[in-house]
């Protein structure tokens, strides 16, 4: 199983990507400072670093300096609230393969992690990039949908509310969840977007594709139970 080194300070923004990693089928180990980020990253178990740069002890680049002068290779995304020019210039050129800047939704974390794992030939490689639940199709690579071959345009927030129901098809998904997934960990909890772009997917997906669980949140209704109900 692919294991992420999450090297991030703020016990609330790495226990928000932890969560969403692990959801996602990855093993995960979190460092809250600098020497131990470096330790972790250095012992060769992990297979990618998400690194913030403001950490404790040592910061991340001076972390990554180290790496890449130790000639460790591991594939790092930097993940940080410092966003000027300069800051992502001294990022990639010390090393780093991927630049995140705070805040962020966890989806183009994930699909960047994803990216990373490609270009180096690790895990997830060979994911899928077609998730299909009955005549509903969503390609990852194209960013779009299908139902019963016809092709359908969704913004980016729905394309990630889709993926994120066809990640979990027949699963409950409660609304927070969804805020974590597609809005990231600094999202109001209690706003009603989430009602919101569940009746837009309805509109333009189907309206019975997702299912409301009264007190628990949102379903995706799996292929086999929309052709049961058909039959």
């Amino acid at each position: 199983m692919t294991s992420v080194l999450v090297a991030e300070d703020e016990a609330r923004i790495a226990q928000f990507v932890v969560k969403g990693l692990r959801a996602a089928g990855y093993t995960t180990t979190v460092a809250p400072d600098g020497p131990s980020a470096l330790d972790q990253a250095m012992s060769g178990i992990h297979d990618l670093v998400v690194l913030d740069i403001g950490l404790p002890g040592l910061d991340g680049f001076t972390v990554l300096r180290r790496l890449r002068e130790a000639r460790n290779s591991v594939p790092v995304i930097i993940l940080t609230a410092r966003d000027s020019v300069a800051d992502t210039v001294a990022g990639l050129e010390g090393g780093a393969d991927d630049y995140l800047s705070k805040p962020f939704r966890f989806e183009e974390l994930l699909a960047r992690i994803r990216l990373r794992l490609r270009a180096t030939g690790g895990a997830g490689a060979g994911e899928a990039t077609v998730l299909r639940s009955g005549d509903l199709e969503l390609d990852l690579r194209a960013r779009h949908a299908t139902v019963a071959g016809r092709r359908v345009e969704l913004s980016a927030r729905e394309f990630t509310l889709a993926e994120s129901f066809l990640r979990n098809p027949g699963q409950v998904l409660s609304r927070a969840q969804l805020l974590d997934r597609v809005w990231g960990y600094d999202f109001e909890p209690g706003s009603n977007v989430v009602d919101v772009y569940v009746r837009y997917l309805r509109r333009k997906l189907g309206t019975d594709i997702i299912e409301t669980v009264r007190g628990a949140g949102y379903r995706l209704v799996t292929g086999a139970e929309r052709n049961d109900d058909m039959q």
